[in-house]
């Protein structure tokens, strides 16, 4: 039996030799200056703590937004873009990003919220997430 898939010739392909090539050419304008970021993680495990690893560079540590809410972690941040441009100066291209991205991801326990730390240091926003201990029933005697 034959496989149909769905070909979209105006996506841009991290594989494609020829993307920067003919950019401009064959692509509409659309996806010119269209900046596509994402928070890239990585989310790691041991017995105790969940430590998260996510990439947030030209951030400011007061510009990013962590809530905790049972198992589900959520990260914010928001880059601001500062315009200098000096007198007889023009912009002739700019490529920087500047705005607001999130991504939230859940773990199988629930998180200590309280005994969470978070760091950010070059671009890098650390966490440690102490996963709650679990509470084990008490069985009551009736008198």
């Amino acid at each position: 039996m034959a496989h149909l898939t769905r070909f979209d010739p105006f996506q841009v392909s991290a594989t494609d030799p020829f993307d920067d090539v003919f950019r401009g050419f064959f692509r509409p304008v659309r996806t010119e200056g269209v900046a596509q970021v994402q928070l890239k993680m990585d989310v790691t495990e041991d017995d105790k703590n969940y430590k998260v690893h996510a990439e947030i560079p030209g951030t400011k540590k007061e510009d990013i937004h962590i809530t905790i809410d049972g198992n589900v972690v959520s990260i914010s941040a928001e880059t601001k873009q500062e315009n200098e441009v000096k007198e007889g100066e023009k912009v002739l291209r700019s490529e920087r990003y500047y705005g607001k991205v999130a991504r939230s991801f859940s773990v199988e326990t629930d998180i200590d919220e309280a005994a969470s730390e978070a760091k950010y240091n070059d671009g890098v926003l650390e966490l440690v997430l102490p996963k709650k201990t679990i509470t084990t029933s008490k069985r009551l005697t009736v008198n």
